[in-house]
């Protein structure tokens, strides 16, 4: 086998951009390059591969015995076509979705494709408002905004509390998978793939455009209801042009990855998934998460399947630095054939880069790209793009072919702002938010600030510099950088603290709601595995670690707005139902202050169970 590409020079485009400036401090920024010419509809992706490698593997599976099984490109295309023509001949009314409840599988991932080969949007719930909620409320909110005319759930005695909870708001037809039990009017999986009107599927692709509405995908709905933004076939194939165009490397070596991020967000579906799509590659759909007891099964396939580029958010990456040094076999196999690593979804703490350059250094006597990009739902989801070897982490990169980034001061910092065909068209059925989500020159406001990593070289790339929003002023008037706060709070109290919330809004002082990393508080401690965690997160050795972690923030410098004096251990994890942490594992600031308000007037108040540096 021939050595992968590593050098980031030939993986890589060369980072340029164009700067404008104008007299209100005002800054456009854009690629020099023209986005190229993109597909129609992703079903041209799928066609093509389907003729160029019909016996490649592009999908796969553990099944019951643990054994990898899937369909191959032309397999896929077959049971895509068959799936397309049972769902035209149901005729649903013009915009009615199929909507799928469950976790990513193969079976999601034909009928995702037969939806889009044809026109039909398709729109993924979070399993977590089906599984792991107990009233239900955003997933009858969501069904009662979609009227879905399908709706497709993996095994039915887990989805039935779910099904129960939205019975009697919706007229859809119920597709259960393969194998499992049929609740009362259900039908099997298979029952789709029995047509074949090859007429209807072909002229129902003809008319697919770039305008038709591909997907819906909704936001994580921290703090009000999630927003359905429309996806439509230009965004994701535009998307998927310019991330070829910075990444010329896909076009010479199809991709092979090894993923678990949900299909219901943008970075696991638009990105990752439909990359795959795009480049005719592989995709072994991984069952494990980035938590405990579950990424076990995220390990057990690494050791299995080298992946070419491997895709995960902060925790994960955490996760997987303590696995790769435990276990050298691991540790060859991942890094035998990997070109890049990519982390999004939130910051990767620096010491976590660090690990993860030096591990693969170790492994193939050269670092190995660790990149990121930046967007969202709205943008589907790339917009910029790191696409060199930055020299820390946090560096987004530049914007890509085809996409626009103004600039704009804000309270002290620099909103961005995004414009480009990659760009939402609006949000479903909610015409004032559509509104208000974009300015005056059409750029939508996604939220975000950032600064250059050098202003006197815009090449350099520009930082993620945390929500607008989120960042507040302490009593003395000084502002606090939430988000670069919590980068480093995590990094000083590494590999006690999973996640930080920041407080101390109109405060003197900043505090920590922090979120414990079970694991090596308990192995600190000493005690079992299955310790209580009131005990755990009691024990003298963890809170005497977690105060010198507070200790050297504080004397890292720079102020009171840059380290906290007080912290809170949380014993109760984060909240799905409320919000508090998404499918792809990261917390959500605004909503955990919200709800655990009580929590931090007990921090602000000091007392037995704070740990205080004053």
């Amino acid at each position: 086998m021939n050595a992968p590409l590593r050098n980031p020079t030939q993986l890589f485009a060369a980072p340029l951009v164009t700067l404008e400036k104008r007299d209100d401090g005002t800054m456009l920024l854009r690629s020099p390059v023209e986005l190229g010419r993109y597909r129609r509809c992703l079903g041209e992706d799928l066609e093509h591969w389907a003729r160029e490698a019909p016996d490649r593997q592009f999908l796969l599976e553990r099944n019951a015995s643990g054994a990898w099984h899937g369909v191959t490109w032309s397999q896929a295309l077959d049971k895509v076509r068959r799936i397309a023509a049972s769902l035209l001949a149901l005729r649903l009314p013009a915009g009615q979705p199929v909507v799928v409840l469950s976790d990513n599988s193969i079976e999601h991932a034909l009928l995702m494709l037969a939806c889009m080969h044809v026109g039909i949007p398709y729109a993924a719930i979070s399993p977590a408002y089906s599984l792991m909620s107990q009233d239900h409320a955003k997933l009858k909110s969501l069904i009662r905004r979609l009227q879905p005319g399908v709706i497709y759930t993996a095994t039915a005695p887990r989805f039935a509390p779910a099904l129960a909870a939205i019975e009697g708001i919706h007229q859809a037809r119920l597709v259960v998978a393969d194998g499992s039990e049929l609740p009362p009017g259900a039908q099997p999986f298979s029952s789709l793939v029995q047509a074949h009107n090859q007429a209807a599927v072909d002229a129902a692709f003809h008319a697919v455009g770039p305008d038709t509405v591909a997907k819906i995908l909704f936001t994580s709905g921290s703090i009000a209801e999630p927003k359905g933004v429309i996806n439509t076939q230009r965004m994701l194939c535009s998307s998927q042009q310019a991330r070829l165009q910075v990444w010329p490397f896909l076009a010479q070596t199809p991709p092979v990855i090894v993923d678990w991020l949900p299909w219901n967000h943008t970075f696991g579906a638009n990105h990752n998934f439909n990359l795959v799509l795009r480049h005719g590659g592989t995709l072994y759909i991984d069952s494990g998460k980035p938590m405990p007891g579950l990424f076990d099964a995220s390990i057990a396939n690494l050791r299995e399947i080298a992946p070419t580029i491997y895709f995960n958010v902060p925790r994960g990456f955490d996760m997987l630095v303590s696995a790769l040094r435990a276990d050298p076999a691991l540790r060859r196999n991942f890094f035998s054939r990997l070109q890049v690593m990519f982390y999004a979804g939130s910051a990767l703490p620096q010491h976590l880069w660090e690990a993860l350059i030096e591990l693969s250094q170790q492994e193939t006597g050269q670092p190995i790209a660790m990149v990121t990009a930046w967007g969202s739902t709205e943008t589907s989801p790339l917009a910029a793009d790191c696409h060199f070897q930055a020299t820390r982490s946090g560096v987004i990169g530049l914007p890509v072919p085809g996409t626009d980034l103004k600039l704009v001061p804000t309270a002290g910092k620099l909103e961005i702002r995004v414009r480009g065909p990659n760009v939402m068209p609006g949000y479903l059925n909610q015409p004032e938010l559509t509104a208000k989500a974009f300015d005056e020159e059409g750029f939508y406001r996604i939220g975000d600030a950032v600064r250059f990593v050098d202003p006197g070289r815009p090449e350099a790339g520009l930082v993620f510099d945390g929500r607008v929003a989120e960042d507040f002023k302490l009593s003395s008037g000084t502002w606090v950088n939430v988000g670069a706060v919590r980068i480093k709070g995590v990094e000083m109290l590494a590999p006690l603290a999973q996640d930080i919330v920041v407080t101390g809004h109109d405060r003197d002082s900043i505090g920590f709601l922090l979120f414990p990393n079970m694991v090596p508080c308990r192995q600190l401690a000493g005690l079992a595995a299955d310790a209580p965690v009131a005990d755990v997160l009691a024990h003298p050795a963890v809170r005497s670690r977690l105060k010198q972690g507070l200790q050297a923030l504080k004397q890292a410098g720079g102020g009171s707005s840059t380290y906290a004096t007080r912290a809170l251990l949380m014993a109760e994890p984060p909240a799905v139902d409320a919000g508090e942490i998404t499918d792809k594992g990261y917390i959500n600031q605004s909503a955990v202050l919200a709800r655990r308000a009580g929590l931090v007037d007990l921090l602000n108040a000091g007392g037995v169970d704070v740990i205080d540096l004053m």
